[in-house]
């Protein structure tokens, strides 16, 4: 007798051992046509898995969490069937699940290209109506060499190779195509509904540039067509958010060749990155933090001792003078420790928070850079606080309101929080990490908030809390972090009497809300497309004379406006009004205020917005007034 545990508690009882599939026609023909997926005890597994013992048992279906990888994947198969009927010849390589889908590799005759894709997905929605069976078999490792390098399967032999020989590996077949794969897999083709390509590019083998360059099918996948097409949708309005369009369209920013990564930032981006830094250096001041600032290069030695060198080091620039070999720094923390260990400090001091506005440089592979999201070098809102164990409860609290007052102020009102937990490659004993995980999640207990963990995704010294923001289009961004760190004080011969008059190590809170400046301004970018709130944009109003005869006064309104510190500028060009309103829309100034006789006149100002609203005639003291207000929030 085989018993079955369903979620709700319920027990199934078979005589003979029985599929996930047979459960679930047992259970009803609803659920029967809805599976996708089963898991036996906790373990993802095929509908088709035998079960031959008691045990505990949910049915995937469309409505599960792991639905959409599981469907992801089946539609990377489905991808490389599709190629390999219309193109004999070309060889499977890798095929993984990505963020919103999925690739392939392939190696062929020639690379592939965007004119190849709409046959390519054709021939998906043939075998789609064909529906055919997934089935799963098992292998060694040899047989399943020898099989592979049989069909002329040379990288996917190569792969198989490279796994130890006691391993027994599962392949899965749908009609005429099989792959080596660890599953599961949907039950058949004719499940994988929702899916479109969407490009091509190259990849070298095993990501060697001496190996050969492959062609990368890369698609999308969804349960159903109207999320296809949402995710399509978000993807249109994304091209038009495109921060590196808009930041050429109001010259806020470029970058080029010569400094691969690293942004050359013009007037007006350097205006809201001044708004944007002098914002959260008052969150600093208010907030009880002391800026500092550090050297730029330290020599590699404080690196080994901090355990960036072992962790970090691929990632690092590094430079040389007199035999001596300096890193340029990727962190701000080993040089705050550097401020704290600048005399002995009392229990009594505890906390001591110290912020800095600290340039970092990391060697990005250069097929990573986007614009500046992700850059060489950037600059952190970074923050460290020194405090006792005691102390952590209170400050992640305090952190947790300060991160979402600045996400409200800018924008931002849909954030999820997530623990990222110990990695496999880290400093410290278990016992530490189980220390400064539970410090987290009692913080945000007490904070009163849900979060998700990330099993594996800590930092090499300490667990984190992730803020992740949602955009205008529905995008997810991850930005702030507070981490708690129990290593590199110690590491770093940091130290504070306690109140027995024993040297003790601090520990060590690392914190940034923003992150690095380069990337959040690329998010404020997309997130308001380019039409930033007034207090933020780097033009605030323009002034816009009818005729030469209000020239003086257009002047003179532009002084009293910047006089009281706002982003104001003339445009006294002999163009015709229309014309300008127009140009200053696109540019995407908050405010037109067009000037003639009559308002010269009266000393007012007709204004509008960018919007096209009408908001009537104002004097200049009403309208200092009404940004002053936005200003304030």
């Amino acid at each position: 007798m085989i018993n079955i545990t369903l979620p709700d508690g319920s027990v199934r009882s078979f005589d003979n051992p029985v599929t996930v599939a047979e459960v679930a026609a047992s259970i009803g023909a609803g659920l029967a046509k809805a599976t996708l997926a089963g898991k036996v005890n906790d373990v993802l597994v095929d509908a088709s898995t035998l079960i031959d013992h008691d045990a505990a048992l949910a049915i995937v279906t469309e409505k599960s969490p792991e639905a959409l990888d599981i469907l992801r994947h089946s539609t990377a198969h489905l991808l490389a069937q599709a190629v390999q009927r219309l193109h004999p010849g070309a060889q499977v390589t890798i095929g993984p699940v990505i963020d919103n889908g999925f690739y392939y590799d392939f190696a062929y005759e020639r690379p592939f290209t965007p004119e190849d894709l709409p046959a390519i997905e054709a021939e998906m929605q043939k075998i789609v109506k064909e529906a055919l069976p997934l089935s799963r078999s098992v292998k060694s490792r040899d047989e399943a060499v020898a099989y592979f390098k049989g069909i002329g399967e040379a990288y996917k032999a190569e792969i198989i190779e490279s796994i130890p020989a006691d391993q027994t590996l599962s392949l899965y077949t749908q009609g005429e195509f099989t792959d080596l794969c660890r599953g599961p897999h949907v039950p058949g083709t004719d499940k994988l509904r929702a899916f479109k390509l969407m490009k091509v590019a190259g990849a070298y083998w095993r990501g060697d540039h001496n190996n050969q360059m492959l062609s990368r099918i890369y698609g999308t996948a969804w349960l159903n067509d109207k999320e296809l097409k949402a995710y399509l949708t978000q993807l249109e309005e994304a091209e038009k958010r495109d921060h590196r369009k808009i930041a050429k369209a109001q010259d806020l920013f470029h970058l080029q060749e010569e400094g691969p990564g690293l942004v050359f930032w013009h007037p007006k981006g350097w205006s809201i990155w001044q708004t944007v830094e002098q914002y959260m250096r008052k969150v600093y001041r208010d907030t009880g933090y002391g800026e500092v600032r550090c050297p730029q290069i330290l020599d590699v030695e404080l690196w080994k001792k901090s355990g960036h060198w072992d962790n970090y080091k691929d990632n690092m620039f590094f430079t040389e003078s007199e035999k001596r070999t300096y890193a340029v720094k990727p962190m701000n923390c080993p040089g705050h420790i550097q401020v704290f260990n600048q005399g002995l400090h009392s229990y009594r001091d505890l906390p001591i928070r110290y912020g800095e506005f600290g340039a970092c440089h990391r060697n990005e592979p250069s097929g990573a850079l986007h614009g500046i999201l992700r850059v060489r070098g950037f600059t952190q809102d970074d923050g460290h606080v020194f405090c006792t164990e005691g102390q952590i409860e209170s400050e992640v609290r305090a952190f947790h309101e300060q991160a979402l007052k600045v996400y409200s102020d800018f924008g931002f009102s849909d954030i999820q929080i997530k623990i990222a937990l110990r990695p496999d490659s880290r400093l410290g004993d278990d016992a530490t990490w189980d220390k400064a995980e539970d410090a987290l999640r009692s913080a945000l207990r007490a904070s009163g908030v849900e979060w998700q963990e990330l099993p594996g995704e800590g930092a090499f010294y300490g667990p984190k809390i992730e803020y992740h923001l949602k955009d205008a289009i529905g995008r997810t961004w991850q930005l702030g972090t507070m981490q708690v760190d129990f290593m590199m004080p110690g590491r770093l011969g940091a130290e504070y009497v306690d109140e027995h008059s024993q040297r003790k190590h601090p520990v060590m809170l690392h914190r940034a809300i923003v992150g690095s400046m380069e990337r959040f301004i690329g998010i404020l970018i997309e997130h308001h497309a380019g039409q930033f709130p007034p207090w933020l944009a780097p033009v605030q109003a323009v002034v816009l004379n009818i005729t030469d005869a209000q020239a003086d006064y257009v002047d003179e309104v532009r002084k009293s406006l910047a006089n009281q510190g706002f982003r104001v500028i003339a445009d006294l060009r002999n163009e015709k009004i229309g014309y300008k309103i127009r140009e200053h829309t696109l540019q995407r100034v908050p405010y037109l205020l067009v000037v003639g006789d009559r308002e010269k006149e009266t000393g007012q100002l007709s204004v509008r917005t960018r919007g096209g609203e009408d908001l009537g005639t104002l004097s200049v003291a009403e309208f200092a007034a009404r940004l002053r207000e936005e200003q304030a929030g």
